[in-house]
């Protein structure tokens, strides 16, 4: 069963625990600390199969050439297990880690500050450090990034009578082809309830929730036509979210061709490999709308705990994760881009395909790195679910008044 992308989950659902870790229990066995000091216990969230085979393969190579045991454990809810292994002492060594939940568990002193361990930290692209710093260090090891774009089945695109020439380039037109293609047992377009896919259009609209100079936006006209252009989608039928579909994602949505597209991360490659290898595909890049092009960026780290007791060996294990050829055959198993300098180049000729992915990251957007965003994030995914019958004023008026309060902190 594919799931949605580790952090992701985390930074859509995280926000009680990472403000609350007093309040958490003792934790679950399996994401805790190994029992031995020497033995470390790798925590991770994954899209699915490919994901998972890919780390685990790599974490038993590592094991064989250092001596040091280490355990894979692949958590049902992430963010929920790394509060709880903080709060009962016996975190996990090593974990993945979103940049928006880093800067409350950093704040909380959880963890470590790496980039003071780590011989390759000069090999990370600097804007992906910049979202694992707080306060001036970095408190995670970037392990690679994803934007997303359009992903399209080629066989219903034909089927509709469409070709390259009406790859959607504006809203006008991506509305117009997900109508196209919507027939009685698929629907045009299908993406995740969440504001890490729908938040593209707010970007497009040359909205977003923060504005470059600190000020709490969410309420802007801008994001406001963006939802409105979401609801009216969703209200015509062309538009259906996962859930509404009986899909996790969207990526296991199209998979099972109840979309003939879905706006998704490069992730979704390997997603697809594993679990979908019949259906054909092209992606591209996401329409541009008023504001212009816009996509969003979900940056994943390796993070080490303070607790550790093996933490020279986490550190080891981390820099061998993030190296160029762990990194090439991580984006071979399932589809992410490399963080490091090194690889950029090999990863460009490896997969001319995703291309549309790394023109992304020429524009995209973070989720805005502070201290208790999960939350408001968590709550505007609420009312995302619903959004067809929901006022889109109100729901951008909520979300400003959670986020107000965050900014300037």
């Amino acid at each position: 069963m594919l799931h949605r992308r580790r952090w992701i989950r985390l930074s859509v659902a995280a926000a009680v625990a990472v403000l609350t870790l007093s309040a958490c229990g003792s934790g679950f066995d399996s994401a805790s600390g190994a029992d031995t000091p020497g033995d470390l216990t790798v925590l991770i969230g994954a899209s699915g199969d490919a994901e998972t085979n890919a780390v685990k393969s790599a974490v038993a190579a590592w094991s064989a050439q250092s001596g040091t045991k280490a355990e894979v454990v692949v958590a049902s809810d992430l963010s929920q297990q790394l509060s709880q292994g903080f709060t009962s002492g016996r975190p996990a060594d090593l974990f993945y880690l979103s940049g928006e939940t880093m800067p409350g568990f950093a704040a909380n002193g959880a963890l470590e500050p790496v980039g003071e361990r780590l011989a390759n930290v000069g090999d990370f692209h600097d804007a992906i450090k910049a979202s694992f710093t707080y306060k001036g260090k970095l408190y995670a090891a970037p392990k690679d990034f994803s934007t997303l774009g359009l992903v399209i089945n080629r066989d219903a695109w034909a089927a509709a009578g469409l070709t390259d020439a009406d790859i959607p380039t504006t809203w006008d037109q991506l509305a117009a082809v997900a109508r196209k293609l919507t027939t009685p047992g698929r629907v045009g377009l299908s993406m995740s309830p969440e504001f890490a896919r729908l938040g593209v259009f707010l970007a497009q609209a040359g909205g977003w929730l923060v504005a470059p100079d600190g000020k709490a936006v969410a309420d802007s006209p801008e994001n406001l036509r963006a939802l409105e252009f979401v609801k009216g989608m969703l209200a015509d039928g062309s538009l259906k979210f996962s859930s509404a579909l009986g899909a996790g994602w969207g990526g296991e949505a199209f998979g099972k061709g109840l979309a003939a597209m879905t706006i998704e991360g490069n992730w979704v490659v390997g997603a697809l490999k594993n679990d979908f290898p019949a259906i054909s595909y092209r992606v591209a890049e996401l329409p541009a709308g008023p504001g212009g092009r816009g996509t969003m960026q979900f940056n994943g780290g390796w993070g080490v705990a303070a607790d550790s007791k093996n933490k020279d060996a986490a550190v080891k294990l981390v820099e061998y994760l993030t190296n160029t050829d762990r990194q090439l055959a991580f984006a071979d198993a399932f589809g992410v881009m490399p963080s490091v300098k090194s690889a950029a180049q090999q990863w460009k000729t490896k997969f001319p395909q995703q291309a549309a992915f790394l023109a992304g990251g020429d524009y995209a957007k973070n989720i805005p790195n502070l201290v208790g965003i999960s939350d408001v994030i968590k709550d505007f995914n609420s009312q995302i679910e619903g959004l067809v019958t929901r006022d889109p004023k109100a729901v951008l008026g909520s979300v400003q008044r959670n986020l107000q309060p965050l900014v300037g902190k």
